[in-house]
């Protein structure tokens, strides 16, 4: 395994950084660019910014939020929210995105990420996973698809969809566990193991990450980056700390 990326996420709502528990009741945060700044300071490895109502307003993530933290930061930038079409992601890439993530529109039309892949290469087609489990609903692994930000249930197995999005050509797949999100409980291991068994891509962790220990935790179960933001936003970790801490536990990290 490569060295463990450690990813701070932005979620953004009307151009302000945001999060909430489970996709709602979001809190202001701080703006985008500021915090992308910090985290790059800190030892960041990437940066995600996911627009949480693109989506819902029919819209795509705004190119000017994405342009002010592309100024701000070298590391590279992931993007997603409202895109549908292999159009909106170039749009992404041109407005200073490194890697454009999908979820609701590769659901819909599972050719967008071959086409995403076709057009800009696999490494920039991240698929965006989010899933809940689903233990008697006909989901083989316990684990369901989520769209529209965890409001819309699919009724697709979350493992199957990995396989055959990967099979699509996303090159990536950002895993967020809904059951988890803004818990602080700790990554759904059960889940990155599924996710981990369908798939030979790269799998960054999301949705429940409170401490190093969790993230040593997603690390072992199959992931190979791991996501957070409120322990970022909130003052709990530097990231340098943070990294720190996971070199102490047996983690090989980026410096």
């Amino acid at each position: 395994m490569l060295n463990v990326r450690v990813i701070p996420c932005l979620d953004v709502k009307d151009g302000r950084v945001v999060k909430g528990i489970r996709f709602a009741n979001l809190a202001d945060q701080g703006d985008p660019a500021a915090l992308a700044r910090r985290y790059e300071r800190q030892g960041a490895d990437e940066i995600v910014i996911l627009d949480v109502s693109a989506t819902a307003d029919g819209r795509l993530a705004r190119f000017e939020t994405v342009g002010r933290v592309r100024e701000e930061i070298s590391i590279p930038l992931t993007v997603g929210g409202g895109v549908r079409t292999v159009e909106d992601g170039g749009a992404l890439l041109q407005a200073g995105a490194d890697r454009v993530s999908v979820n609701t529109a590769a659901v819909e039309q599972p050719e967008l990420l071959a086409g995403l892949s076709s057009r800009f290469g696999a490494q920039c087609a991240v698929l965006a996973l989010d899933a809940a489990q689903a233990p008697s609903n006909g989901c083989p692994s316990g684990f369901e698809v989520l769209t529209h930000s965890g409001r819309n249930r699919t009724g697709l197995d979350a493992a199957e969809w990995a396989r055959r999005a990967t099979e699509m050509g996303a090159g990536e797949i950002l895993l967020t566990s809904f059951d988890r999100d803004g818990t602080r409980s700790g990554y759904d291991l059960a889940l990155i193991g599924a996710i981990r068994e369908a798939v030979s891509v790269p799998i960054v962790a999301s949705g429940g990450g409170a401490h190093p220990g969790h993230m040593r935790a997603a690390v072992d179960a199959g992931a190979d980056a791991v996501l957070a933001a409120s322990i970022f936003h909130q003052g709990d970790w530097s990231i340098g700390r943070l990294k720190d801490r996971l070199q102490q536990l047996g983690v090989a990290v980026r410096r």
